[in-house]
Protein backbone atom coordinates (compact mmCIF):
# COMPACT_ATOMS: atom_id res chain seq x y z
CA UNK A 1 0.00 0.00 0.00
CA UNK A 2 1.72 3.09 -1.05
CA UNK A 3 1.22 5.91 1.37
CA UNK A 4 -0.51 9.25 0.43
CA UNK A 5 0.46 12.75 1.22
CA UNK A 6 -1.98 14.27 3.03
CA UNK A 7 -2.35 17.69 3.92
CA UNK A 8 -4.67 19.17 6.78
CA UNK A 9 -5.81 22.47 5.79
CA UNK A 10 -7.07 23.53 9.47
CA UNK A 11 -6.69 26.72 11.78
CA UNK A 12 -4.65 26.43 14.85
CA UNK A 13 -8.00 27.18 16.12
CA UNK A 14 -9.93 24.44 14.84
CA UNK A 15 -7.23 22.05 14.20
CA UNK A 16 -7.42 20.17 17.84
CA UNK A 17 -11.56 20.65 17.73
CA UNK A 18 -12.18 18.43 15.13
CA UNK A 19 -8.68 15.86 15.02
CA UNK A 20 -7.99 14.50 18.48
CA UNK A 21 -5.10 12.25 19.31
CA UNK A 22 -7.19 9.05 18.14
CA UNK A 23 -7.78 10.51 15.03
CA UNK A 24 -3.80 11.76 14.36
CA UNK A 25 -2.71 8.59 15.11
CA UNK A 26 -5.30 6.78 12.71
CA UNK A 27 -3.68 9.50 9.98
CA UNK A 28 -0.05 8.67 11.02
CA UNK A 29 -1.02 4.89 10.58
CA UNK A 30 -1.79 4.94 6.93
CA UNK A 31 -0.15 8.40 5.82
CA UNK A 32 1.88 11.01 5.02
CA UNK A 33 0.68 13.96 6.77
CA UNK A 34 1.28 17.50 7.75
CA UNK A 35 -1.10 20.57 8.21
CA UNK A 36 -1.09 23.97 6.67
CA UNK A 37 -3.04 26.81 8.86
CA UNK A 38 -3.30 29.35 6.04
CA UNK A 39 -6.59 30.33 5.92
CA UNK A 40 -6.07 32.66 2.72
CA UNK A 41 -4.49 31.66 -0.53
CA UNK A 42 -0.93 31.60 -1.08
CA UNK A 43 2.26 30.54 -2.92
CA UNK A 44 3.21 28.64 -0.21
CA UNK A 45 -0.30 27.08 0.45
CA UNK A 46 -0.07 26.16 -3.34
CA UNK A 47 3.07 24.63 -3.84
CA UNK A 48 2.02 22.63 -0.49
CA UNK A 49 -1.33 21.44 -2.55
CA UNK A 50 0.88 20.26 -5.46
CA UNK A 51 2.20 18.22 -3.39
CA UNK A 52 -0.53 16.50 -1.61
CA UNK A 53 -2.78 13.41 -2.82
CA UNK A 54 -5.10 14.10 -0.44
CA UNK A 55 -6.50 17.54 1.26
CA UNK A 56 -8.88 17.75 4.75
CA UNK A 57 -10.52 20.88 4.96
CA UNK A 58 -12.50 22.42 7.46
CA UNK A 59 -14.55 25.82 8.10
CA UNK A 60 -11.14 28.10 7.96
CA UNK A 61 -9.96 26.70 4.76
CA UNK A 62 -9.73 28.59 1.38
CA UNK A 63 -12.34 28.67 -1.14
CA UNK A 64 -10.83 25.82 -3.08
CA UNK A 65 -10.84 26.12 -7.28
CA UNK A 66 -8.79 24.43 -10.37
CA UNK A 67 -6.28 27.80 -10.55
CA UNK A 68 -5.26 26.56 -6.97
CA UNK A 69 -5.09 22.90 -7.47
CA UNK A 70 -3.00 23.90 -10.71
CA UNK A 71 -3.48 22.47 -14.48
CA UNK A 72 -2.33 18.97 -13.25
CA UNK A 73 -3.76 18.63 -10.21
CA UNK A 74 -2.29 15.48 -7.96
CA UNK A 75 -5.37 16.35 -5.70
CA UNK A 76 -7.53 12.30 -5.93
CA UNK A 77 -9.43 13.71 -2.54
CA UNK A 78 -10.74 16.23 -1.04
CA UNK A 79 -12.05 15.30 2.82
CA UNK A 80 -14.12 18.03 4.57
CA UNK A 81 -14.98 18.00 7.99
CA UNK A 82 -18.66 19.52 8.03
CA UNK A 83 -21.74 19.03 5.72
CA UNK A 84 -21.76 22.24 3.40
CA UNK A 85 -19.03 21.72 0.29
CA UNK A 86 -20.51 24.44 -2.09
CA UNK A 87 -18.77 27.07 -0.08
CA UNK A 88 -15.64 25.63 0.32
CA UNK A 89 -14.61 23.96 -2.84
CA UNK A 90 -15.70 25.40 -6.80
CA UNK A 91 -18.09 23.53 -8.48
CA UNK A 92 -15.53 21.72 -11.41
CA UNK A 93 -13.65 19.98 -9.42
CA UNK A 94 -16.32 17.88 -8.85
CA UNK A 95 -16.07 16.10 -12.45
CA UNK A 96 -12.14 15.08 -11.38
CA UNK A 97 -11.66 14.99 -7.78
CA UNK A 98 -13.47 12.78 -4.98
CA UNK A 99 -15.39 15.41 -2.31
CA UNK A 100 -16.71 13.89 0.49
CA UNK A 101 -18.03 15.56 3.32
CA UNK A 102 -19.25 14.38 7.29
CA UNK A 103 -22.59 15.59 7.22
CA UNK A 104 -24.42 13.30 10.04
CA UNK A 105 -23.29 14.39 13.46
CA UNK A 106 -23.78 18.05 12.41
CA UNK A 107 -27.64 17.19 11.75
CA UNK A 108 -28.13 15.38 14.75
CA UNK A 109 -27.12 18.43 16.80
CA UNK A 110 -29.25 20.89 14.36
CA UNK A 111 -32.26 18.61 14.65
CA UNK A 112 -31.77 18.49 18.75
CA UNK A 113 -31.68 22.07 18.94
CA UNK A 114 -34.70 22.19 17.10
CA UNK A 115 -36.70 20.51 18.82
CA UNK A 116 -34.55 22.37 22.15
CA UNK A 117 -36.00 25.54 20.92
CA UNK A 118 -39.43 24.62 20.11
CA UNK A 119 -40.21 23.15 23.46
CA UNK A 120 -38.44 26.18 25.19
CA UNK A 121 -41.01 28.77 22.91
CA UNK A 122 -43.97 26.29 23.64
CA UNK A 123 -43.26 25.85 27.29
CA UNK A 124 -42.81 28.89 28.13
CA UNK A 125 -39.55 28.83 29.73
CA UNK A 126 -37.74 32.28 28.94
CA UNK A 127 -41.17 34.17 30.22
CA UNK A 128 -41.04 31.62 33.44
CA UNK A 129 -37.74 32.57 34.29
CA UNK A 130 -37.92 36.12 33.76
CA UNK A 131 -40.85 35.82 35.93
CA UNK A 132 -38.44 33.87 39.10
CA UNK A 133 -36.14 36.40 38.90
CA UNK A 134 -38.30 39.04 39.13
CA UNK A 135 -40.54 37.82 42.29
CA UNK A 136 -43.55 36.65 40.62
CA UNK A 137 -45.56 34.42 42.46
CA UNK A 138 -47.71 31.75 41.09
CA UNK A 139 -50.04 29.19 42.33
CA UNK A 140 -52.34 26.41 41.29
CA UNK A 141 -55.00 28.42 40.73
CA UNK A 142 -52.81 30.05 37.49
CA UNK A 143 -53.74 27.18 34.97
CA UNK A 144 -51.89 27.32 31.32
CA UNK A 145 -53.22 26.57 27.86
CA UNK A 146 -51.46 25.37 24.80
CA UNK A 147 -48.18 24.61 26.77
CA UNK A 148 -47.50 21.16 25.18
CA UNK A 149 -46.17 19.78 21.84
CA UNK A 150 -48.21 16.38 22.39
CA UNK A 151 -50.83 16.94 20.06
CA UNK A 152 -50.30 19.95 17.88
CA UNK A 153 -49.37 20.04 14.34
CA UNK A 154 -45.75 20.50 13.51
CA UNK A 155 -44.36 21.86 10.39
CA UNK A 156 -41.45 20.30 9.14
CA UNK A 157 -40.01 22.39 6.64
CA UNK A 158 -37.52 20.25 4.78
CA UNK A 159 -36.79 16.42 4.51
CA UNK A 160 -32.83 16.11 4.25
CA UNK A 161 -30.87 14.89 7.24
CA UNK A 162 -31.75 17.43 9.76
CA UNK A 163 -35.41 17.15 8.92
CA UNK A 164 -35.29 12.81 9.25
CA UNK A 165 -33.14 13.39 12.55
CA UNK A 166 -35.74 15.27 13.85
CA UNK A 167 -38.63 13.34 13.03
CA UNK A 168 -37.02 10.47 15.37
CA UNK A 169 -36.45 12.82 18.04
CA UNK A 170 -40.30 14.06 17.96
CA UNK A 171 -41.74 11.15 17.43
CA UNK A 172 -42.08 9.99 21.37
CA UNK A 173 -44.25 13.39 21.65
CA UNK A 174 -46.99 11.60 20.04
CA UNK A 175 -47.21 15.33 17.22
CA UNK A 176 -48.98 14.91 14.17
CA UNK A 177 -45.87 15.61 11.84
CA UNK A 178 -46.82 17.67 8.77
CA UNK A 179 -43.91 17.40 6.05
CA UNK A 180 -43.11 20.15 2.93
CA UNK A 181 -40.23 18.96 0.57
CA UNK A 182 -40.37 18.64 -3.34
CA UNK A 183 -37.39 16.45 -3.11
CA UNK A 184 -38.59 14.05 -0.40
CA UNK A 185 -40.12 10.63 -0.84
CA UNK A 186 -43.88 10.58 1.03
CA UNK A 187 -43.20 6.72 1.53
CA UNK A 188 -39.82 7.80 3.61
CA UNK A 189 -41.78 10.50 5.56
CA UNK A 190 -44.57 7.81 6.25
CA UNK A 191 -41.90 5.80 7.52
CA UNK A 192 -40.95 8.60 10.09
CA UNK A 193 -44.60 9.42 10.90
CA UNK A 194 -45.37 12.69 8.76
CA UNK A 195 -47.42 13.34 5.90
CA UNK A 196 -46.30 15.23 2.93
CA UNK A 197 -48.48 18.76 1.75
CA UNK A 198 -47.66 21.53 -0.11
CA UNK A 199 -45.99 24.26 1.63
CA UNK A 200 -48.92 26.68 2.07
CA UNK A 201 -51.17 24.03 3.17
CA UNK A 202 -48.19 23.61 6.01
CA UNK A 203 -47.97 27.01 6.91
CA UNK A 204 -52.22 27.37 7.28
CA UNK A 205 -52.08 24.17 9.18
CA UNK A 206 -48.92 24.10 11.88
CA UNK A 207 -48.83 26.13 15.08
CA UNK A 208 -45.11 24.84 14.88
CA UNK A 209 -43.05 25.62 12.05
CA UNK A 210 -39.84 24.63 11.81
CA UNK A 211 -37.37 25.07 8.74
CA UNK A 212 -35.00 22.51 8.04
CA UNK A 213 -34.51 23.23 4.12
CA UNK A 214 -31.05 23.90 2.24
CA UNK A 215 -30.52 27.66 1.06
CA UNK A 216 -30.53 27.12 -2.88
CA UNK A 217 -31.70 29.96 -5.00
CA UNK A 218 -35.08 28.28 -5.27
CA UNK A 219 -35.40 28.19 -1.97
CA UNK A 220 -34.16 31.79 -0.85
CA UNK A 221 -37.63 33.83 1.23
CA UNK A 222 -38.69 31.02 1.18
CA UNK A 223 -41.00 32.59 3.85
CA UNK A 224 -41.73 35.97 2.77
CA UNK A 225 -43.84 38.83 3.90
CA UNK A 226 -46.85 36.62 2.28
CA UNK A 227 -46.31 33.57 3.24
CA UNK A 228 -45.66 34.39 7.04
CA UNK A 229 -48.47 36.20 7.00
CA UNK A 230 -50.90 33.45 6.40
CA UNK A 231 -48.91 31.72 9.71
CA UNK A 232 -51.70 31.62 12.60
CA UNK A 233 -51.84 33.99 15.22
CA UNK A 234 -49.62 32.74 18.17
CA UNK A 235 -47.48 30.08 16.63
CA UNK A 236 -43.78 29.29 16.64
CA UNK A 237 -41.38 29.88 14.13
CA UNK A 238 -37.91 28.21 14.23
CA UNK A 239 -34.94 28.60 11.83
CA UNK A 240 -32.07 26.23 12.67
CA UNK A 241 -31.27 26.12 9.06
CA UNK A 242 -30.13 29.08 7.19
CA UNK A 243 -30.97 32.77 7.62
CA UNK A 244 -31.39 33.19 3.69
CA UNK A 245 -34.58 31.35 3.68
CA UNK A 246 -36.49 33.76 5.19
CA UNK A 247 -36.99 37.50 4.39
CA UNK A 248 -36.15 38.93 7.65
CA UNK A 249 -37.94 42.26 7.45
CA UNK A 250 -41.05 40.16 6.81
CA UNK A 251 -40.10 38.38 9.70
CA UNK A 252 -39.37 41.13 11.74
CA UNK A 253 -42.58 43.35 11.22
CA UNK A 254 -44.44 40.34 11.95
CA UNK A 255 -42.89 39.45 15.60
CA UNK A 256 -43.11 43.13 16.47
CA UNK A 257 -46.57 42.64 16.09
CA UNK A 258 -46.78 39.86 18.57
CA UNK A 259 -48.46 38.16 16.12
CA UNK A 260 -45.68 35.23 16.10
CA UNK A 261 -42.90 34.20 18.34
CA UNK A 262 -39.85 32.76 17.31
CA UNK A 263 -36.36 30.89 17.88
CA UNK A 264 -33.50 31.51 15.09
CA UNK A 265 -30.18 29.97 15.27
CA UNK A 266 -29.29 31.67 12.09
CA UNK A 267 -30.20 35.01 10.66
CA UNK A 268 -29.73 36.97 7.44
CA UNK A 269 -28.08 38.65 5.28
CA UNK A 270 -25.08 38.55 8.20
CA UNK A 271 -23.81 36.93 10.78
CA UNK A 272 -23.51 37.46 13.94
CA UNK A 273 -26.26 39.80 13.91
CA UNK A 274 -25.60 43.12 14.26
CA UNK A 275 -25.29 44.15 18.25
CA UNK A 276 -28.08 46.99 17.91
CA UNK A 277 -30.49 45.30 15.65
CA UNK A 278 -34.13 45.33 16.59
CA UNK A 279 -34.33 41.22 16.97
CA UNK A 280 -32.43 41.44 19.84
CA UNK A 281 -34.47 43.77 21.99
CA UNK A 282 -38.06 41.49 20.79
CA UNK A 283 -39.24 39.94 24.00
CA UNK A 284 -40.82 37.03 21.80
CA UNK A 285 -37.95 35.99 20.06
CA UNK A 286 -35.15 33.30 21.57
CA UNK A 287 -31.66 34.06 19.41
CA UNK A 288 -28.70 31.84 19.51
CA UNK A 289 -25.58 32.70 17.80
CA UNK A 290 -25.54 29.90 15.23
CA UNK A 291 -23.80 26.88 17.44
CA UNK A 292 -27.01 24.47 17.01
CA UNK A 293 -23.83 21.67 15.73
CA UNK A 294 -21.10 23.81 17.34
CA UNK A 295 -20.39 21.52 20.21
CA UNK A 296 -16.61 19.58 20.64
CA UNK A 297 -18.65 16.17 20.54
CA UNK A 298 -19.87 16.77 17.03
CA UNK A 299 -16.83 18.43 16.21
CA UNK A 300 -14.76 15.64 16.81
CA UNK A 301 -17.33 13.13 15.65
CA UNK A 302 -16.97 14.97 12.26
CA UNK A 303 -13.19 14.99 12.37
CA UNK A 304 -13.73 11.09 13.01
CA UNK A 305 -15.70 10.73 9.93
CA UNK A 306 -13.67 12.68 7.34
CA UNK A 307 -10.36 10.84 8.56
CA UNK A 308 -12.17 7.37 8.29
CA UNK A 309 -12.70 8.59 4.63
CA UNK A 310 -8.39 9.46 3.73
CA UNK A 311 -8.29 5.81 5.62
CA UNK A 312 -10.49 4.23 2.94
CA UNK A 313 -9.04 6.02 0.11
CA UNK A 314 -5.55 4.68 1.37
CA UNK A 315 -6.67 0.76 1.42
CA UNK A 316 -8.26 1.85 -2.13
CA UNK A 317 -11.44 1.47 -0.48
CA UNK A 318 -14.91 3.28 -2.14
CA UNK A 319 -15.55 6.35 -0.55
CA UNK A 320 -19.03 6.41 2.37
CA UNK A 321 -19.86 10.15 2.02
CA UNK A 322 -19.16 11.32 -1.36
CA UNK A 323 -20.59 14.40 -2.49
CA UNK A 324 -21.49 14.71 -6.25
CA UNK A 325 -21.67 17.25 -8.65
CA UNK A 326 -25.54 16.30 -9.18
CA UNK A 327 -26.18 16.96 -5.27
CA UNK A 328 -25.38 20.17 -5.09
CA UNK A 329 -28.79 21.97 -6.35
CA UNK A 330 -29.98 21.20 -3.58
CA UNK A 331 -27.27 21.33 -1.34
CA UNK A 332 -26.61 24.63 1.11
Amino acid sequence: MIRPHVLVLASDVLFPHFFSAESQKKLTEVTDWKRSSDIEDSAILREQIANADVLMTTWHTPFLTAEMLGPQPRVKLIAHCGGEVKSRVAEPLFDYITITNAAEPMARGVAEMALALALTLVRRIPEYASEMREGVVRTNADVSSGETLFGRKIGLVGFGRIGRAFASLIAPLQVQLIVSDPYADPDMIAEYGGSLVELDDLVRSCSVIVLAAALTPETRNLFDKRRLSEIADGSYFINVARGGLVDTEALVAELRDGRLNAALDVTDPVEPLPIDHELRKLSNVILTPHIAAGGIEMRREIGAIAVEEVVRFAKDQPPLNRVTKEMLATMT
